[in-house]
């Protein structure tokens, strides 16, 4: 008896060798349980086991919802003409109305490619197994944007720590430029957040700068880039606003894949956005820039993460989760006031 048992345990055992063996990984980093690092370029690797390769009949992609999803679905429809030229697949596009959205979707296998804001790409990275490939750029260099502290044009505030007790509005907990980097610059310049203000959340950038223009904010802070479209297609006017204050250079967004791609399909996706040039109104959209650029996480979002980890939000499972329960809490607060608003006033009928 005790011969076959030990015979039995040795099979078990020599059995079980190797399913150990694939589950061990030599560098996993801040990257979620399910994921590898095993080169140590801080992004997930892709499956050695072709089993669990994904090769998808249709891919979803989604854009960075900083602004109105609706109008980047119409901005964005040549890059997913062109992709479905690439792959020879059929592409959808995703209207994601969160950062979180994007991410969950990404990690449960339903987002294929995204474009991602850049606060948000760190927690795609770690938590959702996504690898950012590309940014927007030229031949040069890769966009950029700054983080602005905009008011009114007309407003008696000329610094930021002239905001002291106002409405200064943030755009969501996980946003780099509209959270995370104001928590990190503002009290340095005597603006402390949760202390000399209550920041109020938006939930857009483009929302942040017209609550500004129309009262409901006495500050925010914003993106560049996305004031200067906001300028370039007439939704705002250049003169109605004024600059209290301008951080320093931050990478503008980053395009990522689903790590479990078949690496053929992961290489054809590369290459599709690397030789791609921008249409006149994409150009449009980023002045200056024409087309996709290679991008490292590993260097190109350095900034960020340091920005992430000394505002106290870095990107873990715990922040991602505190982040996901802000977001929460604030779109249900903004549904209960607008809940509470009067509807409008019904017509009243022509006289015959």
């Amino acid at each position: 008896m005790r011969m076959t048992f030990l015979a039995l345990t040795a099979t078990f055992l020599s059995a079980a060798r190797p399913a150990l063996a694939e589950d061990i990984c030599p560098n996993r980093g801040q990257l979620d349980a399910q994921y590898c690092d095993a080169d140590n370029d801080l992004v997930a690797d892709t499956p050695t086991d072709p089993a669990k390769w994904k090769d998808p009949a249709t891919l979803v992609f989604s854009y960075a919802p900083i602004e109105n999803p609706a109008v980047y679905a119409i901005v964005y429809q040549p890059i997913i003409d062109r992709l479905a030229e690439c792959t020879k697949k059929k592409v959808v596009y995703y209207t994601a109305q969160s950062s979180t959205a994007q991410i969950e979707a990404i990690r449960s296998g339903r987002l294929h490619v995204a474009s991602l804001s850049t606060g948000a790409v760190g927690f795609a990275v770690n938590l959702a197994g996504a690898v950012p490939f590309v940014s927007i750029g030229n031949e040069k260099e890769i966009a950029g944007y700054q983080l602005w502290a905009v008011v009114k044009a007309d407003s008696p505030y000329q610094s930021v720590a002239d905001l002291k007790g106002k409405r200064v509005a943030h755009v969501a907990p996980s946003s780099n430029s509209g959270n995370l980097a104001p928590r990190v610059f503002f009290p340095e310049l005597g603006l402390k957040p949760d202390t000399d203000y209550k920041p109020l959340m938006s939930g857009g950038h483009d929302k942040s700068m017209l609550g500004v223009l129309s009262g409901d904010y006495d500050m925010a802070p914003v993106a560049s880039d996305i004031i200067e479209r906001m300028v370039t297609r007439g939704d705002i006017k250049a003169d109605s606003f004024r600059i209290i204050w301008k951080s320093q250079t931050f990478p503008t967004l980053g395009v990522a894949f689903a790590h479990d791609l078949k690496p053929e399909l992961q290489q054809t996706i590369r290459k599709c956005f690397e030789e791609y040039r921008f249409t006149d109104s994409l150009k449009k959209e980023y002045p200056g820039f024409d087309r996709f650029v290679r991008m490292n996480y590993k260097t190109t979002w350095k900034p960020i993460r340091e920005v992430a980890e000394k505002s106290g939000t870095p990107y873990n499972k715990a922040a991602y989760e505190a982040t996901q329960k802000k977001e929460a809490e604030a779109a249900a607060k903004k549904a209960a006031e607008q809940a509470q608003q009067p509807a409008p006033a019904a017509a009243t009928p022509a006289k015959p």
